[in-house]
Order: structure tokens, then sequence, then C-alpha cells
């Protein structure tokens, strides 16, 4: 027999709907959140960091990562990496107003290495060590080798090109 259109559907369909409507605006800002575009690069950043590696988008670290590494320049993973203290302070500014939010910006992680967070080895779990071991990429954090998008910040896994 046919719904009579006046008598609103059971309040168990209703719950049912708002549920799935949540589930999918949940789903939808998380799918957001990894997709957001980068924000347009600052030209010191480039020019100061861009130097030597790919200009990390920001997004990447959380704000406390950012001002752990601005604050270690002269011992950068290594490089003495100092900068005029004005740039410093610019870079320390633009990085943390876009810094990571969300599940990314939870927990800093190990020494604020961007290869060793939580969402960096949950997306490159596939990817076997004698990998990140050829010569034609070197390490994790060589981005550019195999996400040929990545100065422009496109690191869309579909685009994804593997070196032998």
């Amino acid at each position: 027999m046919p719904r009579d259109p006046a008598v609103p559907p059971p309040v168990a369909a209703w719950a049912l709907a708002a549920a799935l409507a949540l589930g999918l605006c949940g789903r939808a800002a998380a799918e957001e959140e990894r997709r957001a575009p980068a924000p347009p690069m600052l030209p010191s950043y480039k020019t100061e960091c861009a130097a030597c590696h790919v200009a990390y988008p920001p997004g990447m670290l959380p704000a406390a990562s950012w001002q752990h590494l601005m604050t270690r320049l002269p011992n950068h993973f290594g490089t003495d990496a100092s900068l005029d203290p004005e740039v410093v302070r610019s870079l320390s500014t633009w990085l943390s107003a876009n810094a990571a939010t969300g599940r990314r910006a939870q927990e800093a992680p190990p020494e604020d290495r961007i290869t060793r967070s939580a969402w960096f080895v949950r997306q490159h779990d596939e990817v076997p060590a004698a990998v990140w071991k050829r010569p034609s990429i070197k390490s994790a954090s060589n981005c550019a080798a195999c996400h040929t998008g990545a100065d422009q910040g496109d690191f869309n896994e579909h685009r994804v090109r593997i070196p032998r």
C-alpha cells in the first residue's frame, strides 16, 4: 500500500537520514582537508627554503613543528640554514598561519620530520624501504623524485611516477 504523503515517515527513517548526512559531511570535511589547496607561496619561502629542497607546503606540519624548526636554523638537519632575523620572523608567521590543521596537527612528528609523521607513513606504507634507497630517489624527503609536481605543491597520488 503506498504511503500517504501527508503522513511523515517514521522517526527511525529521519534518524537514519540525519546520521547518513552527518557521516557524509564529516567524510567530505576530511576529504576537503586533504585536498585544500596550498596557500600562495611566500616569495621569501621560495627563495630561502626552496633553494635547498622542495618548498614543503606548510600544511604538512603542525605550527609547533614549524616554530621548532625555525628556531633551529643554524643546525637545520645538519646544515647551517641561518637567515636574517626579520626573514625568520616573516617565515615563522606565514608557516604557523598555514600549518596543518585537523588530524595532521594533533601531534608533532619525531624530530619534526615530515617523513616521520603518522599521515606520511600511512600514505607511503606500500613503498618498500629499498625504493627510498634508489640513487634516483635517495630518501623519503626527496618528494620531487616521485611527485613531479611537488615544486607546485601537487602531491596527488594519481600523478606519482616512481623512478627506477
